[in-house]
Formats: structure tokens, C-alpha cells, sequence
């Protein structure tokens, strides 16, 4: 047995034990440190590097480490075994997932502005924003040897005549802490009930000294990326805003990865764990942190994700949305409590999942289309979600079909070398001198804040900068040579965005043929989507009039790169919109308005699903789509003379 030490910047150190040939990725997965590995450790994408400190490793190189990072102790953990007593450093950029959670200032009009043009929007279609929660405040007569009657009935009775109702539900969270508020009170108590048909729900019980508000939660949770809003139920205000990496993240970057993880003995618990332990938890209170409550007034959650992520958060087995013929263990589940699932919130909070449609379009998706609005326009619009499964809803308020595409997770920065999520010294937009073959770019964060990676918006920018110049061909290969494009000792060619001095990492911020290969795919699969879904209904991209195009890639998308790299149709610039996190802010319009949510359950029965991997024309448009802009020039008319 011998003593494995993972050692963190920021000091928190873990120390574990191994044995003799253990691989070191899976001793950190056991120990539940966070090693990025999005290949999910087939040595493919060269994100689980750590640097050895003390000890020795059996380790091969790779193509990911150079002569020089080898030498300097750099190794992948997924290739290395242990051989003995080893101290290994795992860098804060490795850490995807944990670091640089961001809480976001909501001084700032921008970060909310998107979260009331959807409110707007939805009401303007005739939803009213109202739910069914309120504080009803109520002030009893103290038990005496004459008057006898429990706690319960005392409380229920006071109810019933406050609120005009006949039934009244106390669950087991209420009862068993209403004997000591209600003597601490002297029976002047304020109570969170949610009003229906049937009577009152009662959710808490606190004294009436109190200021007791209602605060709702809602939740994207991503394949990559969590995103979160904190907001006072009685009248939508947001409170707090905030993102993270997902903590399955270390378990592979796609959802099959992650399924397979979750098969294997305690898999299951695993994931959950690392979505809510290790992610939803430490978001929300930081959220509540920054608001100055309380977790246990959060009374209302709302999650919208895909189907695997709705499976893995309710511990639910996700294996038979990989097999065919891909059936999910429910479209439909909102029967759950915080309590249930170990959530930071109050114990009888009642969580609300946007429905799953099919088994790779879920409530992300569902959540989108009701943000995006095009159920309510007679005329056609596609709304695109681009994350690690690319989800694409083609319609208008007659009928809707969605699909998805296997997309990877290049979109969020993920299968790129250097891509990140899009937070601090994220790259975000770029542009490239012909001449000089030099950048200019922002990146998110504070003035000055030096650059750490590329964010999706700054790939697209980056790529389609890069094809612009004549550096790469139609390939995506290098056909240029300047100070900032090299080639290493196996040929593939890369170009320095930052060289190591000027970025805020422990090496360049570079973007390589193979990155580009991934993102290529990517937005291949996106294009091939689109058209495949359009050409089986008898249409193409002429007829639509709309194009909302939703991810939390950066803080917007440069259309007119994104159509110059073949991602995005060619039609008229002034059709797209980018919507930015559709998901969430479906989420929080779901969360505030119970029309909302039934509207919501009504687009996902009423949506048909198309599952592409079984279209017989998909593969082949695929293969087209993946150059840059595509193999058929016809299709980009706006580019022909560039």
C-alpha cells in the first residue's frame, strides 16, 4: 500500500492510499479528486495532466507531453500507475469543474435583462406570471388545562379560517418542528403554504418575528456546465446568479461516458453525488451567501437538463438511453423533495424537472422552446441549443419536431486543449491580422485579466479568423508559417493565441489542427441537423424566419463567423438571434409561473422526436458538413466570392 498526495494551489491537499499498479486517475476518481478527463481516460484528449513532485510513476508519454513538459514531471493520469509513494501537483486549469465558480454581480443590467425579455415575452402570449406560493401569518390562543386540543389541529384550524379553506396538509418536516416554534412564537406564527383546489400545503412553519420570504431555485444543469438563479417567488426579482462546471465532468465529457460510468458497481451513486454533493450544493449556498438567506427558504426548485442528466441527478439508471430503442424511465417526473435527494434547500421544497421528449432531448430543450417563443408565431423558426448534445426544435404554433445531434462538448470548450468554460480568462472574441497573422482579443473577466483559454464564441471567432487569413485550408490544416504557427515533432501544426508570458496558465494558449478537427465535427453535426430535420419535412433553410440560437457559450456568438464556418445556415443575418442561456431562463419562467409550467408539459407531449441516428441521410450529410465552410459551396452563397 502506498501514499498518494494530491497536491492543490490553493492548499487543500488530499492524501490516500493505493495499491501496487493502480491506475492514478481512477485512485483520484475513488478519493473524489477533481482530474479533468473528458476522453474519460482513453488517453485521447490530454486534459488529465498533473505534474509529478516527489516519487516515481509508470507513465508513457503521449503526444500531449512534450520533451520538455516530460522532463519537468508532467504526466497524464490516466496512462500512469503507481509504484510507489508518489506526490503528484494537479493544476487549477485541471480542475474544470471546481475552479472559478462565479457568482455573478447583478449590478450590472446586462446579467438579468434576458431573464425579463423572456418574462415579457411569455406574458405577452397570455401566461400570467403568478405560482402558488404565499406566507399566510396567523396567531393562535395558548393551550391551558381548558383548552386541550394538540398542536396539530390548533394550527390546522387556524388555517382553515385564515385562508377560507377546508383541507390542510402537515407533513412530517412541519410536524415535527411545530411544537418547539410554536411555544418559542407564543403561537404568532408565519406559514409557507402552497393554495390549490384541495386546501392548503404547508411547507414551513417559522415564528412570526421572522421576515420570511419564499426564494425559488432554477437550475441548468449541462453536461459541462451548471448554471443557476436564486429569485424571490412573489415577484421573479433575481438575487443571485451563478455558474460552475458539473462535477461529473472527471467521469468523461459526454453523457454515454457518463452513463457508462454510472453502470459499474456504486456507479450510480457516484454521479449523483458529484452533481449535487459536489456541485449543486456548494452553487446554492454560495448563492445564499451572497443574498444573506437562509438554504431553507429556497421552497422551489426548477431543473431543466437532458435526459441523462435528469436520470443521473434523481439516481435513476440511464443505461437504456444508450441501447436501442433508447427508452428513457420517464418523460415526466415531479414528485420529488430536497429532502429526497440530499438538496441544500428546505427539506419539503418541491423540485419541478422540465419534461425529457425523447432520449437525448430533454427538459433543457423543453425549458428552450417555451424561452425561445416559437410556439407562439405562425411563421417557421428553428431554435438551436449548442452544447455538448446539440438540440435543434424546428417549428411554429401548429407543430414542432426536435432531434439531437451528438455535438461532443467542443461548444463549452471541451475535447479543445485549451478550451475552458465560458468564465474568467476565457477568450470570447477574436479577431486576426492577414498580413501580420496577429490576434486581437477579450476575454471575460476583470480589466486586464489575462488569457487562460478559448471559450465556444472564441473558438468559432478563432476558426473562422484563421480560414479568413488563408493559415488553414477547407481541412482545417495549417497551409501558412509565421511566428505564431508551429508544428511539433509528430507535424500537427498549432497557432499561439498567447504565448506563456502574456497568459494567465502555465503554458501557451494555443489552438492545434486536432482542436480544430473536434470543433469542425461539432459544428458539423450541427449544420447536418439542421438540414437532415428541414429536407424530411420537404423544406430547406429558405423558409425560415427565424433562427434562436441558445448556450451559455460566452456572452454572444459572432454570426456571421458561425455561418463563415459552416455552422449555422446562410440565410440573412438579421433572421438570428442569440437567446444566450435558454434553459435557465425557461427555468425561471417555469419556476414563477404555474401556467408556465403547464405549458411546458404541453410542448413536450405535444412535440414529435426524430431520432437522427437512425435517419438513413444523416451520416452522409455529416461527413459533407465537415469541412470548412462544406463540401457543397452552393449552400453558402454569401461566401462564393471570399
Amino acid at each position: 500500500m502506498f501514499q498518494i498526495t494530491f497536491k492543490f494551489e490553493n492548499g487543500d491537499d488530499v492524501i490516500v492510499h493505493a495499491l501496487q499498479g493502480e491506475n492514478l486517475l481512477e485512485v483520484a476518481r475513488k478519493a473524489n479528486v477533481a482530474i479533468d478527463a473528458p476522453c474519460s481516460g482513453n488517453a485521447s484528449c490530454g486534459k488529465c495532466r498533473v505534474k509529478l513532485l516527489t516519487g516515481e510513476l509508470e507513465s508513457q508519454q503521449t503526444r500531449h507531453i512534450t520533451d520538455e513538459e516530460y522532463a519537468s514531471g508532467y504526466r497524464l493520469a490516466c496512462v500512469s500507475k503507481i509504484v510507489g509513494d508518489v506526490s503528484v501537483e494537479v493544476p487549477d486549469i485541471a480542475s474544470a469543474y471546481k475552479s472559478r465558480m462565479k457568482v455573478a454581480d447583478l449590478s450590472s443590467p446586462e446579467e438579468i435583462a434576458i431573464f425579463e425579455k423572456t418574462k415579457s415575452q411569455i406574458v405577452g402570449s397570455g401566461i400570467q406570471m403568478a405560482n402558488d406560493l404565499s406566507v399566510v401569518e396567523i396567531r393562535m390562543d395558548e393551550p391551558t388545562l381548558d383548552d386541550t386540543m394538540p398542536d396539530n389541529e390548533r394550527l390546522t384550524r387556524a388555517l382553515q379560517e385564515a385562508g377560507g379553506v377546508e383541507n390542510v396538509r402537515l407533513p412530517y418536516f412541519v410536524i415535527k418542528k411545530l411544537p418547539d416554534v410554536l411555544r418559542d412564537s407564543h403561537f404568532h406564527v408565519k406559514c409557507v403554504v402552497k393554495k390549490n383546489k384541495h386546501g392548503f400545503y404547508v411547507y414551513d412553519i417559522r415564528d412570526a418575528a421572522e421576515d420570511v420570504k419564499v426564494y425559488g431555485l432554477a437550475v441548468d444543469i449541462g453536461t459541462t456546465t451548471v448554471s443557476a438563479v436564486l429569485m424571490n417567488m412573489e415577484n421573479g426579482e433575481i438575487i443571485a446568479k451563478a455558474s460552475a462546471g458539473n462535477g461529473q465532468i472527471r467521469f468523461g465529457a459526454d453523457v454515454i461516458n457518463r452513463i457508462i460510468e454510472s453502470c459499474k458497481p456504486g456507479g450510480r451513486e457516484k454521479m449523483q453525488k458529484a452533481i449535487i454533493e459536489e456541485t449543486l450544493n456548494p452553487l446554492t449556498l454560495s448563492m445564499c451567501q451572497s443574498a444573506k438567506i437562509g438554504s431553507d427558504q429556497i421552497y422551489r426548485m426548477c431543473v431543466a437538463s437532458n435526459s441523462t442528466m435528469n436520470h443521473l441527478f434523481a439516481g435513476v439508471n440511464a443505461d437504456p438511453l444508450r441501447c436501442e430503442p433508447y427508452i428513457p424511465a420517464f418523460f415526466e417526473m415531479n414528485g420529488f423533495k430536497g429532502a429526497d435527494l440530499g438538496l441544500e434547500i428546505n427539506p419539503n421544497a418541491r423540485i419541478i424537472i422540465a419534461p425529457n421528449i425523447g432520449s437525448y432531448v430533454g427538459g433543457d430543450i423543453t425549458a428552450g422552446t417555451l424561452a425561445s417563443m416559437i410556439w407562439d408565431k405562425p411563421e417557421f423558426s428553428v431554435f438551436i441549443d449548442l452544447g455538448t448534445n446539440g438540440e435543434i426544435v424546428f417549428g411554429n404554433s401548429d407543430f414542432m419536431m426536435s432531434c439531437a445531434c451528438s455535438a461532443g462538448p467542443a461548444f463549452e470548450g471541451g475535447d479543445i486543449s485549451c478550451g475552458m468554460r465560458a468564465t474568467d480568462g476565457a477568450i470570447e472574441a477574436c479577431t486576426i491580422d492577414a498580413e501580420t497573422m496577429e490576434p486581437s482579443y477579450s476575454v471575460i473577466g476583470d480589466e486586464g485579466e489575462k488569457p487562460v483559454g478559448l471559450c465556444g464564441s472564441g473558438i468559432i471567432d478563432v476558426i473562422s479568423e484563421l480560414f479568413r487569413c488563408g493559415i488553414i485550408n477547407a481541412k482545417g490544416l495549417f497551409v501558412r508559417e509565421g511566428k505564431r504557427v508551429r508544428h511539433d515533432e509528430f507535424g500537427m501544426g498549432s497557432y499561439v493565441l498567447a504565448f506563456k508570458e502574456d497568459a494567465g496558465s502555465v503554458k501557451d494558449v494555443e489552438i492545434t489542427e486536432v482542436d480544430i478537427d473536434n470543433f469542425v465535427r461539432a459544428k458539423g453535426a450541427i449544420f447536418s441537423g439542421i438540414n437532415v430535420m428541414l429536407e424530411s419535412l420537404g423544406f430547406d433553410v429558405s423558409v425560415l424566419e427565424h433562427v434562436y440560437v441558445a448556450g451559455g457559450i460566452g456572452s454572444g456568438i459572432n454570426m456571421k463567423n458561425a455561418i463563415s464556418i459552416g455552422m449555422l445556415p446562410d440565410i440573412p443575418l438579421e433572421k438570428y438571434e442569440y437567446i444566450g442561456n435558454s434553459s435557465l431562463s425557461g427555468a425561471y419562467t417555469i419556476l414563477l409561473s404555474r401556467e408556465a409550467e403547464e405549458k411546458v408539459h404541453e410542448l413536450g407531449r405535444n412535440m414529435t422526436y426524430m431520432e437522427l441516428s437512425t435517419h438513413p441521410g444523416y451520416m452522409d450529410a455529416f461527413v459533407a458538413a465537415c469541412f470548412i465552410p462544406h463540401t457543397d459551396a452552393s449552400l453558402f452563397p454569401s461566401l462564393a466570392n471570399k
